[in-house]
């Protein structure tokens, strides 16, 4: 990824806020999965999708992944890093929340991504371990990159972090959620917050499968 696109996709972000959801009609959410993931995976990008980044990325079974793969479904995405103790946990009990108080049907066609800080210790083996002690399901994606993707990446959330001399990391506390094709639609920061907002917001992304019965 070039820095000339990083920078002008940074600005499409910052124009449209990440906050266009509060304004769109919720949407069916009793939709076939499979269907509606199909449906929004042969769309074109746009140019404020963040799965125009080129950054590879590892996942915990040690897969090289890159962010388009995630394309297809909306995603729910949080910063991390395996050894916090502070407020990580926080962080994913909060998705966790958000994950339980999704209707069924949504459930089943929503991801949830958790990507590292840190590059040096966090190997797939550590994340595969974190996934397996937390129980997190399949539709959790687990990810670790290069010091340069993560600091992109995080820019282009708006997140902030900085390695202290234990090897700690002082972060931002973000919950993202991007549409099917990798738009940010809502961001909620902070920590313990009221999951209803992010519920709603992810109930807008979901693609509409077509009526096609015949009339």
């Amino acid at each position: 990824m070039n820095h000339q696109f990083t920078t002008l996709l940074i600005g499409a972000l910052a124009l449209v806020g990440g906050l266009r959801a509060a304004d769109q009609p919720a949407a069916n959410t009793n939709l076939p999965p499979c269907c509606a993931k199909e449906l929004a995976a042969t769309a074109p990008l746009s140019g404020r999708s963040l799965y125009q980044l080129e950054s590879s990325w590892t996942n915990d079974a040690g897969a090289t992944r890159r962010l388009a793969d995630l394309r297809g479904r909306p995603q729910v995405v949080t910063m991390f890093f395996a050894t916090c103790q502070l407020t990580c946990p926080v962080l994913l009990n909060d998705l966790k929340r958000l994950e339980a108080a999704l209707p069924a049907a949504l459930r089943t066609n929503v991801g949830f991504v958790l990507v590292s800080f840190d590059t040096e210790r966090d190997t797939p083996e550590v994340l595969a371990g974190y996934r397996k002690i937390h129980e997190l399901a399949e539709r959790w994606t687990l990810l670790r990159g290069g010091p340069d993707d993560v600091l992109e990446f995080a820019n282009l959330l708006g997140v902030k972090f900085k390695k202290d001399v234990r090897g700690q990391f002082a972060h931002s506390n973000v919950i993202t959620i991007l549409d099917a094709g990798g738009e940010i639609v809502r961001q909620i920061p902070g920590l313990n917050r009221d999951m209803a907002e992010a519920v709603r917001a992810l109930e807008t992304t979901v693609t509409p499968v077509p009526d096609i019965t015949p009339k």
